[in-house]
């Protein structure tokens, strides 16, 4: 009897050892998340980054705009493929604008941005800010641009922005009217900023010259009778 009572506290013994603890189960579910699934979230865009141009050899300021992800139903499941909105400048009057797409979003990035380097135009700005007021669509996207005094600031959405901004302009006021899409919004700002002309640029073409206008001269001071 004595040996059969020693072999049954050994056997709950081994069991007791086997099983872990309430707390460290407890510990290893709250590290993994309910059924092991990790916390979910939207994809954010990502933030500038600084880039050099090849053949120049200037610092490029990369920002992407908007990430799409567009899913395509097949006899297995889904399969997802992601296109990147990217807008590339040097912040000297030269900007450009490209859309990637591909399987992985850092691919979708890198196409994007490839594109956008090899489509970088030059704009026509005024010191911080742009020469005159224009107004620009493209599709339903309508936006507004106009000059303004040094220190305002950019006064525009994220998607405006974000082509000013790598255009160089420092100060300006803005407003985008009709759709909100993102790709149509950027195509109308680079559109506006295009359609910039200086006065110089406008005299020159018209063959004429710009007329110098002195500064007018304090009045004299009358002699006391």
């Amino acid at each position: 009897m004595a040996d059969e009572n020693n072999n049954i506290e050994s056997g709950a013994e081994e069991q007791q050892q086997q099983q872990p603890p309430q707390e460290q189960q407890r510990g290893e579910r709250g590290e993994r998340g309910e059924r092991g699934r990790g916390p979910r979230g939207r994809r954010k865009p990502a933030e500038a980054e600084a880039n050099f141009d090849a053949q120049t050899g200037e610092e490029l300021t990369e920002k992407v705009v908007f990430i799409n992800r567009s899913a395509k139903v097949v006899k297995g499941g889904r399969r997802f493929n992601f296109s990147a909105l990217v807008v590339v400048g040097d912040k000297k009057g030269r900007v450009g604008v490209g859309l990637g797409k591909a399987g992985e979003v850092a691919d979708a990035i890198r196409k994007g941005g490839e594109s956008a380097r090899g489509n970088m135009v030059g704009v026509s700005l005024k010191d911080a800010t742009i020469p005159h007021e224009v107004f620009s669509h493209y599709c339903g996207a309508k936006v507004l641009l106009r000059p303004a005094s040094p220190g305002t600031g950019i006064i525009a959405g994220k998607t405006v922005r974000a082509v000013l901004e790598s255009a160089g302009v420092k100060d300006i006021l803005s407003k985008s009217l009709g759709s909100k899409n993102a790709a149509n919004v950027v195509k109308a700002t680079l559109n506006a900023l295009l359609s910039l002309r200086m006065r110089e640029d406008i005299y020159k073409a018209r063959g004429l010259q710009i007329k110098k206008v002195e500064a007018p001269k304090p009045p004299e001071a009358t002699p006391a009778a």
